[in-house]
């Protein structure tokens, strides 16, 4: 039996937020619901006052922030916004990897902290902590943003995700019946009997929501040519990786719903999210503060791209304050026309990690490298450069109707157009990119130390 989405809404939902969070997470998504629409004044004159408060608590209940204060010659009160905090050393992942027990905060027991593990995709998987407080808040964000897609609390979701969890208990299986109502696509099996069982369970369940790996939507979108989900979505939302623009006009066409983009992470959560002008990334301003920083530690300007540096501004578990989460972007210049108050991130730009080496010594985003090789070159239906050496690089290559000798010669141009006349092209043809155990997929790797 499918519970009505009325009675899911009104009554389950608020039961088991009740049950499990204190209602906290509900209240959370109903405070942002009304404070996004504040002036961007008053959204920085919040996030400032709990900037404030976060650096002051990490720096008076942990050894690691007690130290690095000091050492930086800062006095935690006197921290007003993000310039404040500009000789403070970022946090780096080696930080947190071999010094993450003194970020514990003494001011808030253990049993109250809720774990997570990256999947470390980079090399470095890390167990982070965030105290139960600050997982709800996170999750009423996270919530929020997933109805700027269109979608609506209580309607059922479908998930396109890599090892999805089975529940196993009889609380599990309630949950999963009477609250998530999750129809699960596992991107390690994609094959036409999961397609078709997928298009069942669809008919069945009308998700209200496409929720997914960035390319694992694009996977089932092409898998999904010639049929139809039907009722379509009332939104899609793709996270967990790179959206490139050629994937997104897949599934936009396909399945007739815009795709939002999110950005996250395990050590953070929600941190960007497109709103339904799609003009860039809103920035979850109550609960992260952004930073983008040239190579030598200097904000970017505006519309520049840098690496993100980002401060956690709910976790007074595991305090994290200017967290270089390895990835790059730039901040908008201006504010998003749709009337919120939280800034933009106009672009991601792929992950630090990723950029490929050119012959000169400089670097280039492999994952722009590729979206513009998709939009431009015919017959590639999929692409993924590695780079284990400077001055060599292997595309792995799943060619597409219009592959020929002609493309290949034409994919090598570019590529050394991009990154050095003499670099050495190895090109793959392949049936698939394989995916990482996690089920994320990447599209650019460098190996090559920095």
């Amino acid at each position: 039996m499918r519970l009505p989405d009325d009675l899911v809404a009104a009554c389950v939902e608020p039961a088991w937020d009740l049950w499990e969070t204190r209602g906290r997470r509900l209240a959370s998504w109903r405070r942002l619901r009304c404070l996004q629409w504040d002036p961007p004044a008053s959204v920085d004159a919040r996030r400032r006052a709990a900037l404030a408060a976060i650096v002051q608590h990490a720096a008076a209940t942990t050894p690691f922030y007690a130290e690095r204060f000091a050492a930086a010659g800062l006095d935690p009160r006197a921290v007003r916004d993000i310039a404040d905090l500009a000789r403070l050393p970022v946090l780096a992942k080696d930080d947190l990897r071999v010094r993450g027990a003194e970020l514990f905060s003494r001011a808030v027991p253990r049993e109250e902290l809720v774990p997570a593990k990256t999947g470390g995709s980079t090399g470095v998987a890390l167990q982070v902590w965030c105290d139960r407080a600050g997982v709800d808040l996170r999750g009423g964000a996270a919530l929020l943003v997933d109805t700027w897609s269109g979608w609506r609390i209580g309607q059922p979701v479908a998930a396109v995700w890599g090892n999805p969890r089975v529940p196993r208990t009889a609380r599990q299986r309630l949950r999963a019946w009477a609250r998530e109502r999750i129809l699960f696509l596992d991107t390690m099996r994609i094959d036409a009997a999961a397609i078709d069982a997928f298009a069942a369970g669809w008919r069945r369940l009308r998700p209200g929501l496409l929720f997914g790996h960035a390319h694992s939507l694009f996977i089932l979108a092409e898998a999904l040519e010639g049929r139809s989900l039907a009722p379509p979505p009332r939104g899609i939302v793709a996270t967990s990786m790179m959206l490139l623009k050629p994937e997104r006009e897949v599934i936009e066409r396909i399945c007739g719903v815009p795709v939002t983009n999110r950005y996250g992470c395990e050590e953070l959560g929600l941190i960007a999210c497109e709103c339904e002008r799609h003009g860039g990334m809103h920035l979850s301003a109550e609960t992260v503060w952004v930073e983008t920083l040239r190579a030598d530690g200097s904000p970017c300007a505006p519309g520049e791209d840098g690496r993100l540096v980002i401060t956690d501004l709910v976790n007074r578990g595991q305090p994290l304050i200017r967290y270089a989460v390895g990835d790059r972007g730039a901040l908008a210049p201006d504010p998003c026309p749709c009337g919120r108050g939280w800034p933009l991130l106009a672009a991601l730009t792929g992950r630090t990690a990723d950029f490929l080496f050119a012959l000169d010594g400089s670097r280039v985003a492999g994952i722009s490298l590729i979206e513009n090789t998709l939009t431009r070159l015919p017959g590639i239906r999929q692409l993924q450069l590695v780079q284990e050496a400077r001055g060599a690089l292997v595309a792995n290559l799943v060619p597409a109707t219009g592959w020929s000798e002609i493309t290949a010669r034409a994919l090598t141009a570019t590529l050394r157009d991009a990154l050095g006349a003499d670099l050495r092209v190895e090109i793959r043809l392949t049936e698939r990119i394989a995916q990482e155990p996690s089920g994320k997929y990447r599209f650019s790797i460098c190996r090559v130390p920095a």
